[in-house]
């Protein structure tokens, strides 16, 4: 066969191009099998339509795939939780039960599970196709729930296209979202959430926490039961109803995809469904994630395939979800999840050490997601760096639209930690916020959700600390320490998202600089909610000055979106001083200027750009963002001509730049 595009366009992977054609054809030959007899990967993985509980004309059928099980019962509270012979499922071959009812013998909002038997052992099941699960207030005990309103929710948008021109992402947990110290529903983060996100800027907003989790602290990633929408927050149909106002607004909507690993858990989880601990999962050393707490997934299994391919393409059809990002790619990927490894040349990715079954998986799910939804988003939440990942299929790649940038945070906490901002280096920083293989597209973000969690701290509090909690006032005279935090919050915020090669995110409230971190309830702190919401009043408040951190984040993210394709835009730097710590580059019409210094404004700055008459359209020292307006934004800017420089039309363009700011200028001829 034709040598694949990624290794004719990588002369570093050529050494390994046997290894990557032998993924590729695995998968060809992979879907080949699963689909034979079938029209495609969509028509295969429709195992959510056949299996699970469902309304039929003439009553309901209840189907489970259980090949360990040599009985199953159906209980519930419309038999008083009894094992009944009536409610006995059928063996129907190829470890597939069912029980047929008829039409009176279930009623909306019936609770249920099943009575899983084997051989020297038996249980309760929560049923793992289940679309509904709720959990009881005082024994908090879970159960599967009849869900068939007499007036199921109907979407107002059927076929909604994603903005992605760029992809600005505002990443949410409905739980958290609200400001008093509950857990939120989908209903309130629908009508006080939502419309935040479109005065943001933001086109997209990627909600965790989704499918139903037995601990609430777990941010939604121990995951138990694949089907349901977690019912802490409220109901399908008002999950639906978010989707579908969401839409109304322009914005897509994504969720957290967790492939990556179960929660042990038996009754409400996978565990042992049929008495088993390898029906799903992997069976010996391979079974538990020792990191995570966790259980493995057993890729190479076409039932396994089935089950996560038919949840793919159950969340896409039934409640209109734009796409995901998949968590735990890394994990996935390599037999030992990535753990301690360092990743430093391309030896690292083609060895004994990848599990080929679940790149195969992965490669599947991206081309079902896509023959679903052309305009389908699908981002890989991978650290390793692993060529391809975010490469079309044809071309060997294993299809993610998008791969994040994690290294990004991470540059960033290391930065902040360990040197103080008189020694930062600009031209360093736009190296690591560039730094991509330019055939893949990538999401930039300084801070998610995971640099908020108990033990870490977000961007805003490393640079101001305890001075969060006396001085954000304007009311009152401010301090250093606020000035510096404010000001460099707003450059890591500008030079991130403007470096962006694919897309944008931001954690919730992370935009107007959000206190302290994230804390769910928990034994540790008496079962508070009090860090588990977001503090929306203090955005709202006109005498804080957190105010002015949203209203440039906003004119940030309205800046990008005015731009066409403002993410395929080449990057040219103009200029880098490392002395100055001044740096600035091109984008399209767009010229950013960056000075770093602690101390030294610059009168004059002088940098070659493209001729022309420029005029500041974005400035972090405006007073309306918390800065000291000591620029005059209306003036416009020539560029000076310069002998030296005639043949590369290159002219100099001089301006005055304040210490610790930033702006945009645009190019107005």
């Amino acid at each position: 066969m034709e040598t694949l595009k990624i290794i004719r366009n990588d002369e570093y992977l050529k050494p390994y191009a046997e290894v990557i054609t032998d993924r590729y054809l695995y998968a060809v030959n992979k879907e080949k099998n699963l689909i034979q007899g079938l029209k495609n990967l969509s028509e295969f993985a429709s195992g959510h339509l056949y299996f699970g509980l469902h309304k039929l004309p003439q009553g309901w059928v209840i189907r489970e795939w259980a090949p360990n099980a040599t009985a199953i019962y159906l209980k519930g509270t419309f038999n008083d939780w009894q094992k009944l012979e009536t409610f006995r499922f059928v063996n129907i071959g190829n470890g597939v039960w069912e029980l047929n009812l008829p039409g009176n013998a279930l009623q909306h909002g019936d609770l249920y599970k099943l009575q899983m038997e084997w051989e020297g052992g038996c249980g309760e099941r929560v049923p793992a196709w289940a679309r509904r699960v709720v959990q009881d207030d005082v024994t908090k005990i879970f159960s599967a729930q009849v869900w068939a309103p007499d007036k199921p929710y109907q979407f107002k948008i059927d076929k909604f296209k994603p903005n992605t021109d760029p992809l600005l992402i505002y990443e949410c947990h409905i739980g958290m979202a609200t400001e008093e110290e509950k857990v939120g529903t989908y209903r309130e983060f629908t009508q006080n959430v939502l419309p935040r996100v479109k005065k943001a800027g933001y086109n997209c907003i990627q909600i965790m926490a989704i499918q139903e989790h037995p601990y609430y602290g777990s941010f939604g990633y121990h995951v138990s039961s694949f089907f349901a929408a977690s019912s802490r927050f409220g109901t399908p149909d008002e999950l639906k109803e978010l989707v579908d106002t969401a839409h109304e607004m322009g914005l897509a909507v994504i969720m957290d995809l967790v492939h990556s690993h179960a929660v042990k858990n038996e009754v409400e989880g996978l565990g042992r469904y049929d008495g088993t601990p390898y029906q799903f999962f992997h069976g010996g050393w391979r079974r538990e994630h020792v990191a995570w707490d966790s259980l493995c997934f057993d890729y190479g299994k076409n039932e396994v395939l089935h089950f996560l391919l038919s949840n793919c393409k159950f969340w896409l059809e039934e409640y209109k979800f734009d796409g995901f990002r998949f968590d735990g790619v890394t994990s996935m990927l390599y037999l030992n999840h990535g753990l301690g490894t360092d990743f430093m040349g391309y030896g690292d990715y083609y060895n004994m050490n990848e599990d080929n079954d679940a790149i195969c998986y992965l490669t599947l799910a991206n081309k079902l997601i896509h023959e679903i939804r052309p305009k389908a988003i699908t981002i890989a939440e991978e650290m390793s760096g692993m060529p391809g990942l975010a490469a079309p299929f044809k071309d060997g790649g294993m299809g993610f639209d998008y791969r994040l940038a994690m290294g990004i945070p991470d540059f960033w906490i290391k930065m902040i930690k360990e040197q103080p901002d008189e020694y930062w280096k600009p031209g360093h920083i736009f190296w690591e916020l560039t730094n991509h293989r330019a055939d893949e597209k990538t999401i930039n973000y300084a801070e998610s959700h995971d640099q908020a969690l108990v033990g870490d701290k977000t961007i805003i509090f490393r640079l101001i600390d305890a001075e969060m909690y006396t001085n954000m006032s304007k009311l009152f005279p401010s301090t250093y320490m606020v000035d510096r935090g404010i000001a460099l919050h707003k450059m890591i915020r500008l030079i991130t998202a403007s470096t962006m090669s694919g897309g944008y995110l931001n954690f919730m409230g992370n935009e107007f600089g959000h206190p302290e971190w994230i804390d769910f309830p928990r034994e540790g702190n008496g079962w508070s909610y009090k860090y588990a919401r977001r503090q929306w009043h203090l955005l709202d408040d006109h005498d804080l000055r957190y105010q002015g951190l949203g209203d440039f984040d906003r004119e940030l993210m309205e800046l990008i979106s005015a731009e066409n394709k403002f993410q395929k835009l080449k990057i040219e730097k103009l200029w880098d001083n490392e002395g100055d710590q001044f740096l600035a580059f091109r984008r399209g019409d767009l010229v950013f200027v960056f000075n770093f210094h602690p101390s030294k404004s610059y009168s004059d700055y002088g940098f070659l750009t493209e001729r022309g008459s420029y005029k500041v359209v974005l400035n972090t020292d405006d007073k309306k963002f918390g800065g000291f307006g000591l620029v005059d934004d209306e003036v416009t800017h020539f560029t000076i001509p310069d002998v030296l420089y005639r043949k590369v039309k290159k002219e100099w363009l001089k301006i005055y730049i304040p210490s610790r700011c930033a702006m945009v200028l645009k190019k107005m001829d």
